[in-house]
């Protein structure tokens, strides 16, 4: 966590009218669904209740053309091949939309990129082994949208290619027999913010429904038969939990892994110490998401996706143990990586000792599975844009991320023409480029960043809730706000700020001693608060402070209590 002070930004208070309207669900969690563009009653409800059907597949521009080609390649036993990506979206994308056309009937493989030989996204040499091995059509997961080229390539070998993909559409659509990508403009679905999964689900939901429908016979599976793998893809990927679609998703997917029916998800779960029916977005989003992402960022996503669609409970056991050391192995490469990064960015100032608008580290001992990661980190640490890249021989990979203030996508389209390919989001992207524009590349993202950001203010920003005396503070408030879940991107887990605490007492505890214990309070009320990562404050912490914090619920030898994970300290300002 980083050491440096945030500016706290308190949301607008909802109005009046709001929460009266809302007055049996409390004030405060009134404040949190209005914070979250839940404007007026009706809609916060609705999204309390999550009583909203699922959209209608059909409704995505291109569904009936691929559904239409899919359909006759199972009917005429044609070679179906799902290319996925090596990311927990990805190997859940993979593992959906096989287990769907292999219960269909279909003849269908899959096939995954290797992160280091290939890289992300479409290859041609891969299309054209594909189309060389006799595969009539591809079916793209969680990728393709930028693949104008090798798209174009596949078509010429014989392929029909369909492509399903949720990253932002460049300036020309992919030559493929259909498109599935609720962000082209000319797309009248209702949610554009789908993970890969989302949309691989999407397909997979439409081919079950018409093969029901036309054949009149019941599929051997069910959508519910899906919905594990879709939520933890949506976590993993950081698709937002706010809109309406993607909740529903995942709460009904949360309800499908607490059932624990997966062997390799049971295990894998099993293996990292948690029970199956206390799994959360939390748990996705730390224990199941960086475990399956591990096999793609040190040897081949396939691991994961096996683990995905076993059967076989001893298969599963083997899998989940190896994707625990895989784990292990890739915090260690982390770790280094990052402090490597890290030292060249302390080394790399504007002259006057202050860091650069943009982070930019290039080094052959970067592993491309880690970099992502580590440009993560540094983005958090200094809260900046951030560029870790990956040096090959000729070739190199980066990977970016971002602040809100600064869209690292559009930022890449500026330097398209340094760039091999290029492609991602507003906050994370990569990008293909050849060694000798690295530098130039390295100028022009860094003089763009500074153009961006000149008037910013560079401290990191923490959104807050609500300012809430320690008195309310309660179970009962715990419990209202539980009906938030599940949180996570753009539906995060509440913030709240408590003013004038006193400091009863401070321990610095880990193994490491860089988490800080404090017992704090205000008059007859007190509380205890953990700060990970924030041992820095014990030398000098003010003896009256002013609190971000989670409030949560901390259990020990059967006992609930309250509980403040801080998030930020303020000292208080006398007068407030």
């Amino acid at each position: 966590m980083s050491h440096q002070p945030k500016r706290w930004q308190f949301a607008p208070a909802a109005p009046v009218h709001f929460i009266n309207a809302l007055s049996d669900l409390g004030p405060v969690l009134a404040q949190v669904l209005y914070n979250r563009g839940l404007t007026t009653p009706q809609v916060a409800r609705s999204f309390l209740m999550g009583d909203l059907p699922l959209h209608d597949p059909m409704q995505m521009l291109g569904m009936g053309k691929a559904v239409g080609r899919i359909r006759q390649a199972i009917k005429r036993k044609e070679k179906i091949v799902v290319y996925g990506d090596f990311d927990a979206d990805g190997v859940t994308s993979t593992a959906v939309l096989v287990t769907t056309l292999r219960a269909l009937g279909g003849v269908v493989e899959h096939y995954i990129p290797n992160r280091i030989d290939e890289g992300y996204g479409l290859n041609t040499p891969a299309l054209l082994e594909l189309a060389r091995r006799g595969t009539k059509l591809v079916v793209t997961v969680d990728c393709g949208i930028r693949s104008v080229e090798e798209v174009q390539a596949g078509r010429d070998a014989g392929l029909d290619i369909i492509v399903t993909d949720h990253h932002s559409i460049g300036e020309i659509i992919p030559p493929a027999y259909a498109v599935l990508n609720p962000k082209q403009t000319n797309c009248s679905y209702p949610e554009d913010m789908l993970a890969g999964v989302g949309i691989a689900f999407k397909l997979a939901s439409a081919l079950l429904k018409v093969f029901s429908e036309q054949d009149r016979t019941p599929p051997p599976i069910s959508q519910r038969d899906l919905l594990d793998l879709v939520a933890v893809g949506t976590v993993a990927d950081l698709a937002p939990l706010a809109r309406a679609e993607n909740r529903k998703l995942v709460q009904l997917g949360l309800n499908e892994l607490s059932k624990a029916r997966r062997p390799g998800l049971y295990k894998l779960l099993e293996e990292a110490g948690v029970s199956p029916g206390n799994v959360t977005t939390t748990t996705i989003g730390f224990i199941i998401g960086p475990r399956l992402n591990a096999a793609g960022r040190l040897q081949s996503a396939t691991t994961a996706y096996k683990l995905l669609v076993t059967e076989d409970w001893q298969e599963a056991t083997e899998l989940a143990k190896e994707l625990q050391s895989l784990n292990t192995r890739r915090q260690e490469y982390t770790l280094a990586a990052y402090e490597l990064a890290r030292e060249m960015a302390l080394n790399t100032n504007n002259g006057n000792g202050s860091t650069p608008s943009l982070i930019f580290a290039a080094h052959p001992e970067f592993l491309p599975g880690i970099v992502g990661l580590v440009a993560g980190r540094l983005t958090e640490e200094f809260y900046r844009p951030s560029v870790v890249v990956e040096m090959g021989e000729t070739e190199s990979h980066g990977s970016c991320r971002s602040i809100p203030e600064f869209n690292i996508t559009a930022a890449l389209d500026r330097c398209a023409d340094l760039l091999l390919r290029h492609g991602g989001h507003a906050q994370a992207a990569g990008f293909t480029v050849q060694n000798e524009n690295i530098p130039v590349l390295q100028q022009r993202l860094a003089e763009i960043a500074e153009t961006e950001l000149s008037q910013h203010d560079s401290r990191p920003t923490l959104l807050v809730d609500a300012d809430v005396p320690m008195s309310s503070l309660t179970m009962d408030l715990v419990s209202q706000l539980q009906a938030l879940e599940p949180t996570g991107t753009e539906n995060p887990e509440p913030v709240f700020v408590t003013r004038r605490l006193r400091v009863r007492e401070a321990r610095l505890v880990g193994k490491e001693n860089n988490h800080l214990k404090l017992r704090v309070g205000d008059g007859p009320f007190g509380m205890d608060a953990i700060a990970f990562g924030q041992g820095h404050w014990f030398s000098d912490l003010p003896p009256v402070i002013d609190m971000a914090y989670h409030l949560q619920v901390n259990e020990w030898n059967d006992r609930l209590t309250l509980q403040m994970q801080v998030l930020d300290i303020h000292p208080t300002e006398r007068g407030k």
